[in-house]
C-alpha cells in the first residue's frame, strides 16, 4: 500500500545499512543494503505499524503528505 507519511533515509556508518526513519509514526524504521531496500522495508514496517496502532485501539496520526528522501 502507498502512503503519504513523511521517510527519511540515511546513511548509518554504526551499522553500515541506509535507515528509513518515519518521524510522524514513532519508532517506525527499518533498513537495506540501499537506499530502495531501505525504502521498501520501511514501507512494509509502516504498514505493520498502522495495523499494530489499529488492532490496539491506538491513534493513527494523518500523514503531513509530503515524503523526503535523503540518501
Amino acid at each position: 500500500m502507498m502512503h503519504r507519511y513523511e521517510i527519511i533515509i540515511y546513511w548509518s556508518d554504526d551499522d553500515h545499512v541506509f535507515v528509513a526513519e518515519v518521524p510522524e509514526l514513532p519508532g517506525c524504521a527499518a533498513h537495506g543494503d540501499s537506499p530502495d531496500a531501505a525504502l521498501q522495508n520501511c514501507t512494509d514496517a509502516v504498514d505493520l505499524w498502522l495495523d499494530t496502532a489499529k488492532q490496539s485501539g491506538r491513534p493513527v496520526p494523518a500523514p503531513r503528505g509530503r515524503r523526503l528522501r535523503f540518501a
